[in-house]
């Protein structure tokens, strides 16, 4: 006899479990609940004896594993809106940066906001978030650009995950740009995100990751190699953006440090494709950034499954080149835009998503052992989570057995 918590029944099941049917449907299902776990998932009729305090029917509604955003820039002063516009009316980026514009614009923006106001202001792209099944989301910094701010940001992070209804997995970004005060010697500003900041956000307890964007247009190899040396000095995982805006062997340096995820990946080649797969390092597309830059070429997809690399999806949250707050969003995106069929972009928003964070045993699939974070849908077919693109479809958020409807 099983004392649960909260039985959920009447329900179908995309439990997201590998190996079975496509999604790990189960057509008429039960889940039990023990304390924010699930303690039982599968067939009703095969539902064990048990005493649940609370019974929730949902009257034959899909569930999944709550989503998780596994790359998101979330918490940052300002917007960038009227720089869109400037855009789309023929501005050039590098014109709008000259004039101050540009990640400088939100680095200035962050720098100049409380840690209340950033806090209130991420609550509002959150909300879509939510609205659209996330129960985990992951949060860098990299606005800050310098220490206080970069901490800063780090702290609302945390804040967010003990306050707002989600649980949070944070990344120093410290290698994302360089600020203006140190263009005329970028070596002292990766000294001090490798040597003073990182160890001082580390001692808070505020990194569960370290991130770094290597292009040449950011940092080189061998810059993103310090920090990470640091990092495994300190014993945290790495992460990378890669391979974005050219083919710089981003995803063979993450490979190198058994990163748990190369992001953007839209130009690595085979080779890299070959040492991610070696590797075990998990693809994170982000087809939100892909439309806003109006790129061309895709990530490599196919190569990614005939290596069998595993494929993450996130909306890369962010003021500048994807200010998109909604996960299905994303998932059309990946369909439409990098062909993903609707099973791999659930996949890649669930149990590909938890292995990019770490997470592999906690979350992302419906079954035994994992956290109770539950997504409840008003859709007849789980492939509707990535064909329709604004309409509201969730029924209810459970995050740790507890409903947020």
């Amino acid at each position: 006899m099983i004392a649960a918590d909260r039985l959920l029944t009447d329900c179908r099941l995309a439990t997201m479990v590998e190996g079975g049917a496509p999604y790990g449907a189960v057509d008429d299902g039960a889940v039990l609940i023990v304390d924010g776990r699930i303690a039982w998932a599968g067939p009703r009729p095969d539902l064990p004896g048990h005493d649940a305090q609370q019974t929730d029917r949902l009257d034959g509604r899909w569930v999944t594993p709550g989503l998780i955003d596994c790359h998101t820039h979330l918490v940052f002063g300002g917007d960038r809106s009227g720089e869109f516009e400037q855009r789309l009316g023929g501005a050039a980026y590098e014109d709008i940066a000259r004039a101050g514009g540009g990640i400088v614009s939100t680095m200035t923006a962050t720098r100049a906001a409380s840690e209340d106001q950033l806090y209130a202001s991420a609550l509002t792209r959150l909300a879509g978030l939510k609205a659209t099944g996330v129960t985990t989301v992951e949060i860098k910094s990299g606005y800050g650009l310098d220490h206080d701010g970069e901490l800063k940001m780090l702290r609302v992070a945390r804040r967010i995950g003990r306050e707002a209804g989600v649980r949070v997995r944070t990344s120093y970004l410290g290698l994302h740009a360089v600020p203006p005060e140190h263009r005329a010697d970028r070596a002292r500003y990766v000294d001090k995100a490798v040597d003073e900041v990182l160890p001082a956000a580390h001692a808070e307890g505020l990194v569960d990751a370290v991130d770094a964007y290597c292009e040449p247009i950011a940092f080189s190899a061998e810059e993103v190699a310090r920090l990470f040396d640091r990092a495994r000095a300190l014993g945290l995982p790495v992460r990378l953006h890669a391979d974005q805006l050219s083919n710089g062997g981003g995803a063979a340096l993450a490979a190198r440090y058994g990163a748990l995820s190369a992001d953007h990946i839209e130009h690595t080649d085979e080779p890299g494709v070959r040492a991610m797969a070696a590797a075990g390092v998990v693809a994170v597309l982000l087809p939100g950034a892909f439309l806003m830059l109006r790129e061309t070429t895709p990530p490599p997809v196919e190569l990614l499954r005939r290596h069998g690399v595993a494929m993450a999806v996130a909306t890369d949250c962010n003021p500048g080149t994807s200010p998109v707050a909604s996960m299905t969003a994303a998932l059309n995106l990946a369909c439409v835009q990098f062909r993903l069929t609707p099973e791999e972009a659930l996949a890649g928003a669930t149990r590909v998503a938890a292995r990019a964070l770490g997470l592999r045993d906690e979350a992302g699939t419906i079954e035994t052992g994992r956290a109770a974070d539950l997504a409840v849908w008003d859709v007849e077919r789980p492939a509707e989570l990535c064909y329709w693109l604004g309409k509201p479809l969730l029924h209810a958020r459970y995050l740790a057995g507890v409903a947020d409807r």
